[in-house]
């Protein structure tokens, strides 16, 4: 690093003194010698003028400065790579932590999807209020009628919290980023869990299919949403039909006031309910749906499943983030 301070001897050396000055013209040059002449004699071209000074401080003053600005981007870009490496250390726990409970508890799937669809669709774009805000974990709203059955993947979710906050140098994850992380964890496992079906059971082969065929890069995007906090209180009520008593024509017009459609209707079949295939009976017989819900039935049957992953994936961050798009 250049310093402004180092430079001033060097430049005061420059600086003639009235000794120096009539020594200059008393004493004859010697051979090998430098010598500078000061006095009346001299043009204007020869004298050491006072801009010429403040022109070397300038640019001793500008290069102290570049250079302790850029040792202070140096020490900005080593924190931002360390946060960010925390950050990813975190979010592999998360989603390890999540997939073993998954894992162990497979028949919990359908409700933890219920449980972060309803969390977040209680989002009023009018007044901004309501979304995945993890306002569904206290008690006067998941004991609604929207939430009955829901219990258990709460509780599913608490427990997983303790063991993630264990090991959290940041401190504990909301329950507003657990329960849509909880969410991508419970679809990703079903499709890992159905390419390893695909290959006899095999888990190493089917992981492996998964790995070639899956839609990694679609997550990585889910995961840039990160780090909100919970709610206060619960939600106001009425803003969460009861999937599985409501119309098609309700489900559509609860969708659309959160901006979403027939196509991201039938991507969500899995989440109205414990029985995807009654879902989907039942949103067929709606013309509007009915074309969604046959391409993802077909997508459903390939070996990677690509269509309906990359939809569903998509659909999730946008759910995710629904404060940040109508905020």
């Amino acid at each position: 690093m250049v310093s402004f301070a180092s430079t001033l001897p060097s430049l005061v050396s420059l600086i003639p003194s009235p000794s120096s000055i009539s020594n200059a013209s008393r004493h004859p040059s010697q051979p090998g010698m430098i010598c500078c002449k000061f006095g009346s004699e001299l043009n204007n071209e020869d004298r050491f003028h006072r801009r010429d000074i403040l022109q070397s401080v300038g640019a001793a003053v500008g290069m102290d400065l570049i250079a302790r600005s850029s040792a202070f981007i140096e020490v900005a870009n080593a924190a931002d790579l360390i946060q960010r490496r925390q950050r990813s250390d975190f979010q592999s726990k998360i989603k390890l932590t999540l997939y073993d409970a998954i894992k162990a508890n497979p028949d919990i799937i359908p409700s933890l999807l219920t449980l972060a669809l309803n969390d977040a669709i209680t989002y009023d774009k009018a007044t901004k209020t309501g979304g995945p805000n993890g306002s569904i974990r206290f008690s006067s709203e998941i004991s609604r009628p929207e939430n009955k059955g829901l219990d258990a993947a709460l509780n599913l979710l608490e427990e997983s919290k303790k063991v993630i906050d264990s090991d959290s140098k940041g401190g504990p994850i909301s329950y507003a980023d657990l329960i849509q992380f909880a969410a991508q964890s419970a679809v990703k496992s079903t499709f890992i869990a159905s390419a390893i079906s695909k290959c006899g059971g095999n888990v190493e082969k089917g992981t492996l299919l998964y790995s070639a065929y899956g839609s990694n890069g679609q997550w990585g995007q889910f995961d840039r949403i990160f780090g909100r906090s919970d709610a206060q209180e619960p939600d106001p009520e009425g803003r969460v039909p009861q999937w599985d008593k409501a119309s098609v024509q309700e489900m559509k017009d609860k969708f659309k006031a959160v901006g979403l459609g027939p196509r991201q209707l039938a991507v969500m079949s899995a989440f109205l309910g414990p029985d995807q295939a009654a879902t989907e009976t039942l949103l067929a017989s709606d013309p509007e749906v009915l074309p969604w819900i046959q391409k993802y039935q077909r997508s459903r049957e390939t070996v990677s499943r690509t269509d309906y992953e990359a939809s569903i994936c998509s659909l999730l961050k946008f759910i995710k983030d629904l404060h940040n798009i109508y905020g």
